[in-house]
């Protein structure tokens, strides 16, 4: 005999329903907003005269990822291997895994090309990591595609530019070794913290010219590199030249969300996630409102505060996306976010009796839809159109 579960009972809700019936908290997403900021960025990439290869760490979806992709079969970029094998496992064909390779996750990188006939590439920095590649590509006769991370600002991982030495003894390792050294790999992160055009795009020269120049280092070395990898949002967005570069990389865009706004690359109306949360009570002398949005469906990140605009835990909008004047998400308990009028405002506090609905747009979509499990995405009415899963985990 077979039984359900009760946890199984919002997963077939009816389509074309009203958002206001949803459970709460849940992830809205509206395709359409999506639909545009993809397109715009193609449109611009493709201006440059660069592929797109879309970073899939933020939607974590199968659907979003087949708008994103200029083919159903990538390319793409992946943070970790779980996506890797659940995209593969979608027919995305076209992957580089974006972290640095650790020696003991080569049998699952090598198992996910095997089960799936996927092109999914690695990243490395360091001569310890490609004599683990070499060592495991000779054990298993699977020439591993690899690309050499290079730092352009300080921001993470990668090799310094202008070490040409070191850079030509990894390639020198990767090719004697057998794996196929497919070029360079870059990532503006620094840019992040910027919020000028001007410097963004300044951002994204140093980039693109740290990237060159390793190119050329590798070439001068009669070492292969048919790739240079470039990317982020903010030098996607901005770039005013990709001389050299072959392809760009970029995810967050796809959905925006606060912080991206306060560094200028979306604006309000591009943001096209928000969670659905429902008032559960009021503490009326403190100018306060509950919603059932507390950090475990917003996220603890609170990238904003160190913006020149402090959004708190989110902007608080009505059901049609439209925000409240001034009214963030103050603060949050695991269950509870607590409403109010943004300190140092005049606006006055919107009457929102027990269950009304609230939609909330989030500091940083990649940390509040590992909150969720789907998207429920809502079509140009307004309602629910289809409900789309998100893989997490690792």
């Amino acid at each position: 005999m077979t039984t359900s579960s009760p946890l199984d009972s919002d997963i077939s809700m009816p389509l074309g329903m009203d958002v206001d019936a949803l459970p709460t908290p849940c992830l809205l997403l509206d395709e359409g907003r999506v639909r545009r900021n993809v397109d715009r960025m193609k449109a611009r990439l493709a201006g440059l005269g660069v592929t797109f290869r879309p970073h899939l760490k933020t939607a974590k979806c199968l659907e979003v990822a087949r708008i994103a992709m200029t083919t159903p079969g990538g390319p793409a970029m992946v943070s970790t291997l779980r996506e890797a094998a659940f995209f593969a496992q979608g027919g995305v064909m076209d992957m580089i895994y974006g972290v640095g390779i650790a020696p003991g996750k080569l049998d699952r990188v090598g198992a996910i090309r095997r089960q799936w006939g996927v092109d999914l590439a690695l990243i490395l920095d360091s001569l310890d990591q490609a004599d683990a590649v070499a060592a495991w590509v000779k054990a298993n006769g699977d020439p591993l595609p690899v690309l050499i991370e290079v730092d352009a600002d300080g921001h993470r991982s990668g090799i310094t530019p202008g070490d040409e030495a070191l850079l030509v003894a990894i390639g020198r390792r990767l090719v004697d070794g057998g794996a196929a050294l497919r070029g360079v790999l870059l990532h503006a992160g620094d840019s992040y913290r910027l919020d000028q055009a001007d410097a963004i795009a300044d951002a994204a020269e140093v980039e693109r010219m740290a990237g060159v120049a390793a190119a050329d280092a590798l070439r001068r070395a009669a070492l292969p590199c048919p790739m240079v990898s470039v990317g982020s949002t903010p030098t996607a967005r901005f770039a005013r030249s990709l001389a050299g570069v072959t392809e760009v990389r970029a995810g967050v865009f796809m959905l925006g969300d606060l912080f991206q706004m306060g560094v200028g690359t979306c604006a309000l109306e591009d943001i096209a996630v928000s969670v659905l949360s429902t008032v559960i009570g009021h503490q009326r002398q403190k100018g306060w409102i509950i919603v059932d949005a507390g950090w475990m469906a917003l996220s603890r990140d609170r990238g904003t505060a160190r913006q020149a605009v402090d959004q708190g835990y989110g902007i608080v909008c009505d059901l049609d996306g439209k925000p409240y004047g001034d009214l963030i998400v103050l603060d949050a308990n695991q269950e509870h976010g607590i409403v109010a009028v943004r300190p140092g405002s005049t606006a006055s506090l919107p009457d929102l009796p027990l269950d009304a609905r609230v939609r909330i747009l989030p500091n940083h979509a990649c940390a509040t839809g590992a909150q969720h499990d789907r998207y429920h995405v809502l079509d140009a009415a307004g309602r629910v159109a289809a409900a789309w899963p998100r893989i997490n985990g690792w």
